[in-house]
Order: C-alpha cells, then structure tokens, then sequence
C-alpha cells in the first residue's frame, strides 16, 4: 500500500520539477481552463491517494475519472464562456471541496496509523 503511494508521490513531484521547468506558454484566454482542468487533476490524485491508502484503489477507476473530471471541469468553462457567465466557479467549488474532503481523509489515516 505505502510503496504504491510513494510512488503516487514521487511521480506527482517528478511532473510538478517537470512542469515548471518546460517552458509552455499559453495565452491569457485559455488560463480558465487549465487551472479547472488542473484542480480536477488534482482532485483525482488525492482521490487515488486515498483509494490506495483504504485499499480500493482501481487504475481503471482512477484513469477515467482523471481525464472525465478535467474534460467536464473544463468542457463547463468553455460553456460557461459562451453564456458570459461564470460557471468554472461551480467546478471550482466542487473540485475544491473533494480536494480538501480526500486531503482530511489521508491526514487522518495517516496520523491514525502512525500515531495508533
């Protein structure tokens, strides 16, 4: 279970070195949406996190809801664009949400098992 979270860890921070090093500039117009599409992204890291750390971690679970969450995330940005109105803000909310929900849910495994 650990190996398989370290190495959760260890690629997240081998593509975060990767990223701010490449330089990929994208123009102000698409910034929504990627930071939605990011934030989704992240959202189903820590939601394999912890998956992995309760033991029900399912690659084929996890690979669809990566790319299902940041096509939605964004796909509502782009609508939300056309309409003028500021629908990101409602993925924005509920990845944000989910991030913070997974984050506890791994601090406190992680405490309960390190401390009990």
């Amino acid at each position: 279970m650990w190996k398989g979270i370290l190495l959760a860890v260890i690629g997240l921070g081998f593509g975060i070195v990767i990223g701010f090093n490449i330089p990929v500039f994208l123009p102000q117009d698409y910034a929504k949406y990627m930071s939605v599409a990011a934030l989704a992204a992240l959202d189903s890291v820590f939601g394999g996190i912890r998956a992995a750390m309760e033991d029900k971690f399912d690659h084929a679970i996890f690979v669809s809801g990566f790319f299902s969450n940041a096509l939605l995330a964004a796909g509502l940005t782009f609508i939300g664009d056309r309409l003028g109105i500021d629908l990101y803000l409602a993925a924005v909310v509920a990845f944000g949400v989910r991030l913070f929900q997974n984050l506890a849910i791994i601090r406190r495994h992680i405490l309960k098992h390190k401390i009990g």
